[in-house]
């Protein structure tokens, strides 16, 4: 009996030294084989010719290295020590209508960072993601506590759909599949996100900063200057764009799908002109030089802003990422944009980040106070509420109350 066991446990020793050399081995050979290059090109303001960058300045954007290693380890492990989020959240899914009027502007928050505009007779949806996990084969990473505010198969036909980056709660490619398949929209992303697209049978179009595509490409609709539907235009900076359907304009994150890929394709945010107004889409973004908002707003008055306001905290107090604006950058977005209405996203679906679940509205209400603006110009909906979007007008400032103690007692 001695020897049978002593043959078994060598046995599993010898097991797990080849485990630990396969380990070994898969650090060393894996990470560069999941390295991609997704875009090739020229060097410029915000690429060296291999990876994209701030040119606002880098700064703790994302874990790299052993502190990615880390926070992996950690969060797999369930040691993390984030607050506990709520398992599921009701939601009462909406049933939009087929189309906005003329001049109408309806927006519907599905989660996350995904919204319907209805806009002038265009459908519109912003990074739809309608996967139950935000990660790799649908399999890994954060799990959805709220179902989407619209059912998949209630979704109107889709005429454009504007890609910011390509981290997998923005970039789902299930989603943008099902989406291509049954409406072939008009997809918009930043330089080297349509390699991702491409891989998947999905065509988009994919646009530097600082450039504009002509209406007249954007679901069969005339452009507003009458070029053709081909029509793409180089800006000579990223503070002026001519008059042109979709732009695509600077903000300031990082990309991944891998980790080892990291800022091989571009991040970005957008203006979208309409009959009924302009809407501008952030994506993901930190503060950085605070410039890109008044950059935007150069392109016009702005009817509809969608800003993130969650997964800003990664440490007790904190109000800001690198990566991430918390709700008082959101608000001075939100000025600089001198935008008529916002809608607060990045919250409230995915648990990214040390915040409670409800801790970016709460947070959001006490900051609006703080500068005197009032609730319903940048107020929290429900998953799967719709808003009819008021037309453009000066954004009037109130009496300033500003509760230090309430905002303390969140943090």
């Amino acid at each position: 009996m001695g020897r049978l066991f002593r043959k078994i446990a060598g046995g599993l020793g010898l097991a797990l030294l080849f485990l630990l050399i396969a380990l070994c081995l898969a650090i060393t050979i894996v990470p560069p084989f999941l390295d991609r290059i997704y875009y090739e090109g020229p060097a410029s303001r915000h690429f060296d010719g291999a990876h994209f960058f701030n040119p606002d300045g880098e700064d703790d954007a994302a874990p790299r290295g052993r502190n990615l290693h880390i926070a992996i380890a950690r969060y797999l492990m369930g040691r993390d020590e984030q607050p506990v989020w709520p398992d599921t959240i009701a939601v009462t899914p909406t049933r939009p209508a087929p189309f906005a009027a003329p001049r109408g502007m309806v927006a519907t928050w599905v989660g996350h960072a995904t919204v319907l505009v209805q806009a002038a007779g265009l459908n519109i949806l912003t990074d739809p993601i309608w996967s139950d996990r935000a990660g790799p084969f649908n399999l890994i990473g954060p799990r959805r506590v709220a179902q989407p505010g619209i059912r998949f198969d209630d979704l109107p036909k889709i005429d454009l759909i504007v890609i910011s980056h390509n981290h997998y709660d923005h970039l789902d490619i299930p989603t943008l599949k099902r989406l291509w398949d049954r409406d072939r929209p008009r997809i918009v992303t930043g330089l080297g996100n349509d390699a991702i697209l491409k891989a998947a049978g999905i065509p988009s179009t994919a646009l530097d900063w600082g450039r504009s595509i002509s209406g007249a490409a954007l679901g069969g609709l005339s452009g507003l200057d009458g070029l053709s539907a081909d029509t793409v235009i180089q800006c000579e900076n990223y503070e002026h764009c001519p008059d042109y359907r979709v732009h695509v304009t600077r903000n300031h994150h990082w990309s991944s799908r891998w980790a080892t890929d990291r800022n091989r394709a571009l991040w970005s945010s957008f203006v979208i002109e309409t009959r009924a107004g302009n809407i501008f889409f952030a994506g993901d973004t930190g503060a950085g030089d605070m410039m890109w908002p008044e950059e935007a707003a150069r392109l016009g008055p702005i009817r509809l802003a969608i800003l993130p306001i969650g997964a800003f905290r990664f440490q007790k107090g904190q109000m800001e990422s690198g990566a991430h604006i918390g709700p008082e950058q959101a608000v001075r977005v939100f000025e600089r944009l001198k935008a008529s209405t916002a809608i607060p996203v990045h919250w409230g679906t995915f648990r990214l980040s040390y915040e409670q679940w409800d801790t970016p509205p709460r947070m959001l209400e006490l900051f609006l106070r703080c500068e005197g603006i009032e609730r319903k110009r940048f107020a929290p909906l429900r998953i799967g509420q719709s808003i009819p979007v008021p037309a453009y007008t000066p954004v009037a400032r109130g009496a300033k109350r500003c509760d230090r103690r309430a905002i303390a007692a969140l943090e």
